[in-house]
Parts: structure tokens; C-alpha cells; sequence
């Protein structure tokens, strides 16, 4: 599983109590012990140090900072790795009226007049403690953001917990606005200082109130979902009674046709017919909306996410009304994807695919960590028992256990697919069991077996990086692998912007393929795009410049091969399933064939083509209105103008307001 790409404003988002005196916090992973954070004061100010493993990977940063009058920083240095263990080093400075600073990303400075807050972009956790003591402090309790920004803070009530002596202990719950699409939670004491923050991701606590976490994350959950429920209320369309589409040029995933001309009946979450304009005929008081020519497809599938935050708005705005989530938590998650079904939320039907991990060091975020077959077959029969429609074997599994869970998924009705384990090649992972692999970079690495087998390292990217030019789709090798994936009935879920934004090789570059978007996303948001490449080793510059190509080539490959590929993101939700799609046809797949491998193709690995995939009569209404012509020009898939999900109809302009995202250019 990938960082999210949000992950920087996590990491931003946690607290602990004040600098008082030293001290020391637990960060947690989806519940597991990964870290931890030290915080002192200082004769100048503050210092503070943090690290968490996660796979492998993990911030480690070492900074020290002062503070004005009002809480704000005027100085602020850090030091260390980011999450990708890529060195880092970050300073900032306020003197005589100029505000300054430089990171791995950024360099700039500023006449400043008035209070600002420098957000570090590699900051320890405690700065969330110190934004939100200045912000309290603040007039109106808002303060701009250096480089960019405006956060503000308001009070969301108590919580009475006890700590680990069994003290009563009663904490007071605030929202930060102004660093994510929606308002942060953290914890602060009596006296103001920083208790804790808990979300199902990343949390930081001090080991006095670590018991407090459930309890702290129900509140917080409650708000949530209540601000949840008001976004949705406000921006869910239901028709008073019939519903048709008329004059759309409407396209078949079946038979890869568009035809102008074409009407669609919906009656509550079905369609009841889809007929030329002059042969359908509705019930007079039926709703009408003219489509004007414009491009109607089924609604897109994403088959690669992790859904948190806002995910699921993000997902309908941009046409996609089916996704599968490939690792998530066990227990805040089935009741997202519940309230997706009833309503409360916005978001897709999801399909959820439950994670299973080996133990030690390189263990993903995940509490279905197994060393036994007893501990593999329970964990595989509680996803079953629990809605699950696929396991997810991760990066730490003993070979010897993939057959085990193999079986008994395949047995439960459920299929298996994942990362290969290390110390087992793609072949191998296959052999066993596995129906679908996750990334492309496993189908590269199998090339590289058995020269390469510990890959729950960087190693897994950086020796693709190297070697990806390598394996074309001509090489005896190459081709011999693919017809084995064909024979096999493999499928691919390749995430294939991924790995673009992994080698381009330029750490102040958003996303490739988002450069359209991110000035369009808050700035705090935008800001936690950047920095996604890895730095490419000195003298093998060229091998990196090439592998994405060749990857792009032998993606190709595998389809022409007829290797089932399904769409997938592991990425900011919604905007980055456009970029994969458009790297499908930048790879030379045809235009219809990749929407039909963004449509119907999901829906028939996933077993629910009977329901969802082709605009059909007894169909679920789940369709969108794209303003362009994506046969021609993929990039237009990126105009969707209307989503509809089980008859009911989403405006995403209207989402993007609601999340202070910015209009489209017309």
C-alpha cells in the first residue's frame, strides 16, 4: 500500500503535550507501535526529533524552532530524511520584516506585515501543537500560512477520559481548517497544551492516555461524520419521480460504439430502457435533461484505492461510481463504506479487499499480521465472514503461506491478489494462487529473479528504475512471461501513474499529469503533491529516463497479449485515475478499449457485470456526462459534467466548490 498522497498533512496534524519539559510520544500505525517523537525545550526555543517505521519507510527529522510573542515561529531548522529516506534539510527565518525559507521542494521569501505561520514541509509532529496555541492566540483565531494558505481553529467540545494512573482526565476537542479538504482534529489539555491527535492512519499520543485512543477517535468520527452528512444533504440530487437522459452520444463498452442520438429512462436506482430520442417514449411528468450531444458512458471503476478524508466526494466528482479499496483498517472503514450505500456520505460502491501481512521490520499497516497457516486461515475466514470480496497478500507473507491463504480465499468465494512477497518471484506468487498482481514493478521485478528477491525495500523501485529498459516486449524472456500471465487468466492492476511520478526525477514537480489540477486544490494540498520522485543515482541518469517509457511498452505488451489490466490509482482519488487512463492510450491502447477497461472490465473480474459496467435496461443508473469526446482525446474524460450514482445525480462542480477547489477552465 502507498503513502497516501495526503500523508504530509497527517504528519502535520498530530500533537503531543507542550514543551514543558522532555518528553516522549508513540506514533501509531493503523494501531501498531511505529515510532516516536521527543520534544524539549531549549534556552532558544524548542527541539524536538521523530521517526516511525512504515515498511521500510518512515520520516526520521530533527528540528529545533522559536517563537514570537503571538506563538509564530521565527526561526525553524530541521533536518533529516523524508518518508521515502530521501535526505532532507529545511530552515526558515523572520527577521526585520522579511519572512525566508528553503526545503527539498521550496525556496522563497517575503515582505511580511502582520502574523504568519511557516508550515514546515518536513515538520515533526509537535507543530501542529504550536499552530494551534497560535491560532487560539490569534485574532478571530485565523492566521495566513507561509508559503501559502489560511488556517483557522474553532472549538467541537470535550471529552472526559482517564489516563494510564486512572486519573480522570478531560480533553477538549478542536478542528483546524486550512490544511486538508476537511477540518483536522486535535486534542488540547486544560491549559491549552496539545493532547494527542488520532486518526485511523497516523496518530501520535502520549503513552499516558494511549488507552483514551478509541474513545478520542469515536468523537472525532461523530463529527466527521456529521460534516459528512451536511456535504452530502446539500450536494445529492434525488429525481421526484422519472428521470431520462435525452440527446447523448452514448457509448457501449460491448461493441467499443458511440451513437448520437440516445435516450436513457431511469426510474429510482434502475434503468428501465435506452432507445433512440424518437423511439422512447417516458411518462410526461418525467424529469428531462438534455445532454446536448454530449458523451454518456457507465461510470468508471478505480480499482486501486485507500479510502480516507474525502476520497469518495473526490471519486464522484470525477465520474468514478465504482471502486475497489485495496487495504484499509478493520474497523472505522466498513462504516464509511456504509454510509457510501446509505447516503451520508458521498462516494462510490466499493468492493473492499482485505489486507494479510507477514510479521516483522518491513510489516505493512495492517492487525492481520500472520507467521502460522492457523493464523492465515483465520484471518482469511474473518474477511470472508465480514463482506470482503478479495485478500490482499502483502510484501512480509512467507512463501509458504500463499498457497494456504490461496486456497481457502478461493474456497470462501474470494480472490487473491497482491504485492509478491519477498523472497518469491511474480511466477511463483502466480503458481500458488494468486489471481491478480498489484503494480507493475513486480511483473518487472520477476525478470530480475532471482538476482533480486528482498524487495520490501526501496529496492523494489530502484532496481526497476535501473533495469525496466531492459525488458521489452520482444525478449524471449519478456514474451515468455506474458503468455504465462494469459495462460494463467492473471490479471494486472499496474498503477502505472504511480511509478511516473516515482522516476521523473524532479522533486519540485507535482504529480506528471496533474500539473492541470493541483493549482486548482487548496494550498496546503497542493504543496503535499510535490516531492513524489526518488533522486536518481549519479551515472544512471539515462536508465531512468528510459524506464518509464519502457514500462509504458511492455504495459502495452501484456494487453496486446490479452492480459486483463484493471485501472487503479494509489493516488489522490478521482483527479489521478484521468492520468491513468491517459498513460493507457499514451501507451498506444485504443481509446475504447481503455474505457471499457475503466467500465465493463472491472465489473467482470469483480462478478458484478449483472448490475453495474454497460448503460443497459435493468441496469443500476450509474453513468456520467462528459463534455468532450474521450474516443478522440482521453484528456477529455477529465470534463465530466454530470455523475449520476443509482439514479441520483451529482453536479462535480459543485462538489469541488464545497471542497474549496477551484473551477475547471472552460
Amino acid at each position: 500500500m502507498r503513502r497516501h498522497p495526503l500523508l504530509l498533512l497527517a504528519l502535520l496534524c498530530v500533537g503531543a503535550t507542550a514543551v514543558a519539559s522532555a518528553r516522549e510520544d508513540r506514533i501509531l500505525i493503523l494501531g501498531n507501535p511505529a515510532g516516536s517523537q521527543s520534544v524539549s525545550a531549549t534556552a532558544a526555543g524548542a527541539h524536538a526529533e521523530y521517526s516511525y517505521n512504515d515498511r521500510g519507510r518512515g520520516d526520521h527529522i530533527v528540528a529545533d524552532w522559536k517563537l514570537d510573542a503571538a506563538g509564530v515561529p521565527v526561526e525553524y531548522t530541521g533536518k533529516g530524511n523524508d518518508y521515502m529516506k530521501v535526505p532532507v534539510e529545511e530552515s526558515f527565518r523572520l527577521a526585520n520584516g522579511k519572512a525566508s525559507w528553503s526545503n527539498r521542494t521550496e525556496h522563497g521569501e517575503r515582505t511580511q506585515v502582520g502574523e504568519a505561520f511557516y508550515i514546515p514541509a518536513n515538520a515533526p509532529p509537535e507543530m501542529l501543537g504550536v499552530l494551534a496555541r497560535a491560532l487560539l492566540k490569534a485574532p478571530g483565531h485565523r492566521l495566513p500560512l507561509l508559503p501559502a494558505g489560511e488556517a483557522r481553529i474553532e472549538a467541537a467540545g470535550t471529552a472526559e477520559v482517564r489516563d494510564a494512573a486512572g486519573a480522570k482526565v478531560t480533553l477538549s476537542h478542536y478542528r483546524i481548517s486550512g490544511l486538508d479538504f476537511t477540518p483536522t482534529s486535535i486534542w488540547l489539555t486544560r491549559d491549552g497544551d496539545t493532547a494527542a491527535l488520532v486518526s485511523g492512519w497516523f496518530t501520535v499520543v502520549p503513552p499516558a492516555l494511549a488507552g483514551a485512543v478509541p474513545k478520542l477517535a469515536a468523537v472525532q468520527e461523530q463529527a466527521d461524520t456529521a460534516w459528512s452528512a451536511r456535504v452530502a444533504r446539500e450536494l445529492t440530487r434525488t429525481p421526484k419521480g422519472d428521470l431520462v437522459i435525452r440527446n447523448a452520444r452514448l457509448f457501449d463498452p460491448r461493441d467499443l460504439r458511440a451513437t448520437p442520438g440516445m435516450s436513457v429512462w431511469i426510474r429510482g436506482e434502475r434503468i428501465v430502457r435506452v432507445a433512440a430520442d424518437a423511439d422512447l417514449h417516458a411518462p410526461a411528468d418525467a424529469e428531462t435533461i438534455d445532454a446536448h450531444g454530449r458523451f454518456l458512458l457507465p461510470g468508471l471503476w478505480d480499482d486501486h484505492q485507500h479510502f480516507g478524508g474525502v476520497d469518495g466526494a473526490l471519486d464522484l466528482a470525477n465520474g468514478v461510481t465504482s471502486a475497489r479499496d485495496m487495504a484499509n483498517d478493520t474497523d472505522a472503514f466498513p462504516k464509511r463504506v456504509a454510509r457510501f450505500d446509505a447516503g451520508t456520505e458521498l462516494g462510490p460502491r466499493v468492493l473492499k479487499a482485505g489486507i494479510i501481512d507477514g510479521t516483522g521490520e518491513f510489516a505493512g499497516p495492517t492487525k492481520m499480521r500472520v507467521d502460522t497457516a492457523a493464523q492465515a486461515l483465520a484471518d482469511v475466514d474473518w474477511y470472508a465472514d465480514h463482506g470482503y470480496a478479495q485478500i490482499k497478500i502483502y510484501s512480509s507473507v512467507k512463501p509458504e503461506l500463499v498457497p494456504v491463504i490461496a486456497n481457502e480465499a478461493h474456497a470462501r468465494g474470494l480472490r487473491v491478489s497482491g504485492h509478491v512477497p519477498a523472497f518469491m518471484s511474480a511466477r511463483q506468487f502466480v503458481e500458488a494462487g494468486a489471481d491478480e498482481i498489484q503494480h507493475i514493478n513486480f511483473i518487472e521485478l520477476n525478470f530480475l529473479w532471482p538476482q533480486v528477491q528482498e524487495t520490501r525495500n526501496r529496492d523494489r523501485f530502484i532496481k526497476v528504475a535501473e533495469h525496466a529498459r531492459e525488458f521489452t516486449p520482444d525478449k524471449p524472456q519478456v514474451r515468455a512471461f506474458i503468455d504465462f500471465l494469459k495462460r494463467h487468466h492473471t490479471v494486472l492492476d499496474p498503477t502505472m501513474s504511480v511509478f511516473e511520478g516515482l522516476f521523473c526525477g524532479d522533486p519540485t514537480a507535482v504529480p506528471p499529469g496533474l500539473e492541470d489540477v493541483a493549482p486548482r486544490l487548496p494550498a496546503q494540498i497542493r504543496r503535499s503533491l510535490l516531492s513524489g520522485a526518488l533522486p536518481v543515482p549519479k551515472g544512471e541518469e539515462q536508465a531512468w529516463r528510459e524506464a518509464f517509457p519502457a514500462m509504458l511498452r511492455l504495459l502495452k505488451g501484456l494487453h496486446d497479449a490479452g492480459v486483463t489490466t484493471l485501472p487503479g490509482t494509489d493516488a489522490l482519488a478521482g483527479y489521478t485515475l484521468h492520468v491513468e487512463l491517459e498513460l493507457y492510450a499514451k501507451a498506444g491502447i485504443p481509446n475504447a478499449e481503455v474505457l471499457r477497461m475503466a467500465t465493463l472490465t472491472p465489473a467482470e473480474v469483480m462478478g458484478v457485470d449483472k448490475d453495474r459496467g454497460v448503460i443497459a435496461a435493468g441496469k443500476l443508473a450509474d453513468m456520467i456526462l462528459v463534455d468532450g469526446d474521450p474516443l478522440r482525446d482521453m484528456r477529455d474524460l477529465r470534463r465530466v459534467d454530470l455523475t449520476l450514482k443509482g439514479g441520483k445525480v451529482f453536479e462535480p462542480a459543485a462538489i469541488e466548490k464545497a471542497l474549496g477547489i477551484a473551477p475547471r477552465a472552460r
